[in-house]
């Protein structure tokens, strides 16, 4: 899912290639992804582009009256830019944007459908939209402590819940915890002050470093390689891979369609987190300590 750096970048791609512009046809191919009524879509058509901004994972696209496009790309939706005149992918599009200075579409991979698009009307109906996480970047570190410590999660779990933070998901949590050295699986409440100020420094840093690297990759054309993957990213998607830090096998826990990506070296002292499939498995053959996982591999 494109998280805090993609959007922005996502964003400011945008910023460029359409402010002032005015939407001249809207064409929504798929049933489902409009998740609105009213105001009838069709009321976007003809109105100029005033901003394009940022809510969590979501990128909205201000236009007259009031009126907002808002679109939440979940995992696997993508933006894509044609110039006017330019060749446009073949690839189906469930939603065609078309400016005088261009053409913007939206693709998903896969067969599910989970991409949406809202037309709303108005500053109330925005901030609806609007899951209501903390924004690390304009935030303190004491106002980073209080929402950590609002609930009593695991800090993976905390990270990525988009009520308590703004734009972080599963592949930069990774980064995040691996960068503060902290486990995924401790619980917020028990985290001491100084791992708080090491997990609130890594993920300004973080997101930081990802918005920069992504930015200097797009260099300056519409971004192309949205993903969660990334060849240098530390622990996300490396799964017995090296750290590069202590080059230690990096380890993962599955669940549902998730993962997390963990150096139980220079996160959890040696120990191995139980993955829910393979232990399970394994019952008591299941490694405790990355010797033991050595010694087995």
């Amino acid at each position: 899912m494109p998280e805090l750096p993609d959007v922005t970048v996502y964003v400011e791609a945008l910023q460029q290639r359409i402010a002032g512009q005015y939407l001249e046809r809207i064409i929504i191919p798929s049933p489902f992804l409009l998740r609105t009524a009213l105001p009838p879509i069709q009321s976007a058509q003809g109105k100029r582009v005033t901003e394009v901004r940022r809510i969590g994972k979501r990128i909205a696209i201000g236009l007259e009256s009031e009126l907002w496009l808002v679109f939440h790309l979940m995992i696997a939706g993508r933006l894509h830019w044609f110039a006017k005149g330019a060749a446009v992918s073949k690839r189906a599009a469930l939603a065609r944007v078309e400016f005088a200075s261009g053409l913007l579409t939206l693709t998903e991979a896969g067969t599910k459908r989970r991409a949406s698009l809202h037309l709303i009307q108005g500053a109330d109906a925005l901030r609806l939209q609007d899951p209501g996480g903390l924004e690390i970047l304009q935030s303190s570190l004491a106002e980073f402590s209080d929402r950590l410590r609002s609930e009593n999660h695991t800090l993976k779990r905390a990270l990525t819940d988009p009520k308590l933070f703004s734009g972080i998901g599963n592949a930069y949590s990774d980064e995040i915890l691996h960068a503060a050295r902290l486990s995924p699986v401790t619980l917020t409440r028990r985290l001491e002050d100084e791992g708080v100020a090491r997990l609130y420094t890594a993920v300004r840093e973080q997101m930081q470093l990802w918005t920069q690297r992504l930015r200097h990759n797009a260099g300056g054309d519409f971004p192309q390689e949205v993903t969660a993957f990334r060849p240098d990213m530390a622990v996300h998607g490396r799964f017995r891979l090296p750290c590069p830090v202590c080059q230690t096998p990096v380890q993962r826990i599955r669940y549902a369609d998730n993962e997390t990506n963990y150096c139980p070296r220079c996160q959890t002292g040696g120990r191995l987190l139980a993955d829910r499939a393979l232990s399970r498995l394994l019952k008591q053959d299941w490694p405790k300590t990355i010797e033991a996982f050595d010694r087995e591999s």
